[in-house]
């Protein structure tokens, strides 16, 4: 199924609870061939459509899993190239409720892996932030999964063009994807959708 198929039909209340629940029907396998069909228009009304829409760190990482444990998050976004790619997460091994992470992607030799912290938003000092919930590229984490590439900091190579000062302000769609967009010093005309990829047992 396209993604442009679950968003046909009547825009009325329930629309947000219909499409949540069919893609919490489909099977792993339907369900990110759908996500990743999203075309860039339907990345902006999703974000839009799902705005009072909350998550947290369990989205991205299930509970139960070890510390730096790697979980994987499929995503498309709206550039005209090289739209899909991976974000990758852990949970930190410290009693915070912070997630670590990084861009997997096929520029990476260019601008570097994108390494980021993910954790609730600090409303004290963010009060007018459009999500309770942030991937953070101004904080990078002091400790990585085993098989990822080296920490960088993310204003090396051409990644200050892309990652440095960013913040993806993120929004719940269903229980494996999500939605979020780009923020520099205010919106950005980028946004992406995520898919989780449940791990092993």
């Amino acid at each position: 199924m396209r993604f442009t198929t679950l968003l046909m039909g009547h825009h009325d209340d329930h629309m947000k609870a219909r499409l949540s629940a069919a893609l919490d029907r489909m099977d792993a396998k339907s369900r990110l061939a759908t996500c990743l069909s999203i075309e860039p228009k339907e990345q902006r009304v999703l974000w839009d459509l799902f705005e009072d829409s909350t998550l947290d760190a369990s989205h991205f990482v299930p509970p139960g899993l070890e510390p730096l444990r790697e979980v994987i998050h499929h995503g498309k976004n709206t550039l005209p190239a090289h739209n899909f790619f991976q974000k990758r997460f852990c949970r930190a091994p410290d009693d915070s409720a912070d997630l670590y992470g990084y861009n997997h992607q096929s520029l990476s030799a260019f601008t570097g892996p994108g390494y980021f912290v993910a954790h609730p938003v600090d409303r004290e000092r963010e009060k007018s932030a459009p999500t309770d919930y942030v991937i953070d590229y101004t904080r990078l984490p002091p400790k990585k999964a085993e098989p990822w590439p080296e920490i960088l900091p993310n204003e090396a190579r051409l990644g200050r063009f892309v990652y440095a000062g960013m913040k993806d302000y993120m929004r719940k769609v269903s229980d494996h994807v999500s939605v979020g967009r780009a923020y520099k010093q205010g919106p950005m005309n980028a946004w992406f959708l995520l898919c989780r990829e449940d791990p092993a047992s």
